[in-house]
């Protein structure tokens, strides 16, 4: 097979977190990029990191990065220019992208992370959630507009999936009859989702990969990092909250500062469960655990109210994640959270022991005159084996929107601070699409009020089935 070469990376690469997302990524920089490979470099602490890398050619530092030393050691490597990709957990994301910055690099991550001891350490629930983490690097980006282009929160989700909510729009919108035209910015953006009926999204996620063997217990395992699961698993559950709401939930908060277009609640989001759809095995449980994408998607499609109050938008979606793992994930989290204790052995399962099943991630856009469509990738394990080394479905679908977002970059290197709502949707989808097996759009008449279990009555809302109030389990 031959790959294109989208384009050429002048000064260091340097690669922060070497598990499996960045074992997966690098093959397809290697794939994608032109780039000096004396100048690539890998960062991590893991020694078993060192054999790998040394066995492709590799430089390896076996150091982890820490408040006191990430400075001087990226100043280091990246000199003026180059390219940081940050697929770590426990490395404060905006810190390393404001020094990518001053130093002219280009720079990338999958997630807004902070340094280590925050998920845990951190005294106040609301000062743990996403939407504080966000908000932090929005108030930046406002504050320093322009220059060297920083990309966050450039994954499957948050990031691939915002792209997938545009093309289902123009898809949800052309299945309408109406042939929208492509809005040319935010405020197009918003209009249309309002014009369509969206009332909200679900990022909804369901991974059926298996292995032969059975989970061993007190062992956490899963198909991607175990370590930045259980964090985001450990944060409050939250969701972006639309206007068409009208019920809150008791354990509810929202924020008195940013920009307004989330809610938190005081319980962890892995074991908070909602009820959503995807195409393979119709309603199913999904785990509300909070994800960027959440916040800034509701953001995204905010139409201001009048005097643009942040609390009184007149339209918002709510936006948020019903996650389900992989079966050995799901009763990871169960003896966990049962046993009040992270076990002591965490495991990813890779492509060549994974049997069967896939990962199918999508948007489901629901509240319009067509009720509920999904869109997205459904990508199988045995799929992934053909397409790129060293990584499963759902690994797949991550590194692949990392390449996209790199692409983008370096296509536009002067875009400041951005998410990916605020990038190229078809650019990034086109460079991503050979890597996501088949995306597709699904139609279903679902809502969370059906097949209800009528002999246990339940506090729902019979007048609006696509309220919060049915989607959340109780």
């Amino acid at each position: 097979m031959t790959h294109p070469v989208y384009g050429r990376i002048d000064g260091a690469v340097v690669i922060i977190g070497f598990g499996s997302i960045g074992k997966g990524t690098l093959p397809l920089i290697e794939r994608h990029f032109e780039y000096d490979a004396s100048r690539l470099v890998v960062i991590d602490p893991d020694p078993a990191t060192h054999t790998f890398l040394a066995q492709h050619g590799h430089r390896h530092l076996q150091v982890a990065l820490t408040p006191d030393n990430y400075r001087a050691i990226l100043t280091d490597l990246l000199g003026q220019g180059g390219f940081c990709v940050n697929l770590s957990v426990d490395t404060d994301s905006l810190d390393l992208m404001i020094l990518c910055r001053e130093l002219g690099a280009l720079y990338i991550d999958t997630v807004t992370e902070p340094w280590a001891g925050f998920y845990f350490d951190t005294e106040h629930n609301a000062d743990r959630t996403n939407y504080a983490l966000r908000q932090r690097v929005r108030d930046h980006a406002a504050a320093h507009p322009g220059g060297p282009t920083a990309v966050s929160c450039c994954g499957a989700n948050p990031g691939m999936v915002s792209w997938l909510v545009k093309d289902a729009l123009m898809t949800l919108s052309q299945d309408m009859g109406r042939d929208d035209p492509v809005p040319p910015g935010r405020a197009g953006w918003a209009a249309l989702m309002q014009s369509l009926g969206v009332k909200g999204i679900h990022i909804a996620e369901r991974d059926t990969q298996a292995r032969r063997l059975p989970r061993p217990r007190g062992t956490f395992v899963n198909t991607w990092s175990v370590e930045g699961f259980i964090a985001e698993g450990f944060q409050p559950a939250e969701l972006g909250w639309g206007t068409h709401e009208t019920w809150f939930p008791d354990n509810g908060h929202r924020h008195a500062t940013g920009c307004g277009a989330a809610i938190w609640m005081d319980r962890p989001g892995a074991i908070t469960r909602v009820h959503t759809w995807c195409p393979t095995p119709g309603p199913q449980f999904g785990f509300l655990v909070t994800h960027n994408e959440a916040i800034g998607i509701s953001d995204y499609y905010t139409v201001p109210g009048v005097g643009g109050d942040p609390a009184a938008p007149a339209y918002r979606p709510t936006c948020h994640y019903a996650y389900h793992p992989c079966d050995d994930a799901v009763l990871s989290l169960h003896e966990m959270f049962g046993s009040c204790r992270q076990q002591a052995v965490h495991e990813i399962l890779t492509v060549d022991e994974i049997v069967e099943g896939s990962d199918e991630l999508g948007v489901l856009l629901y509240g319009h005159a067509r009720n509920a469509l999904w869109y997205g990738s459904r990508l199988s394990n045995a799929q992934a084996r053909t397409l790129a080394p060293y990584q499963n479905a759902t690994g797949l679908q991550v590194t692949s929107a990392v390449l996209a977002g790199m692409v983008w970059a370096l296509e536009n290197p002067r875009a400041g601070i951005v998410e990916t709502d605020e990038m190229d949707h078809a650019r990034c989808l086109a460079v991503q699409r050979p890597y996501l097996g088949a995306v597709e759009a699904h139609y279903t008449d679902w809502t969370p009020l059906t097949d209800r279990w009528a002999q246990f009555p339940e506090d729902i809302d019979d007048s609006d089935p696509w309220q919060f109030r049915n989607v959340l389990a109780t």
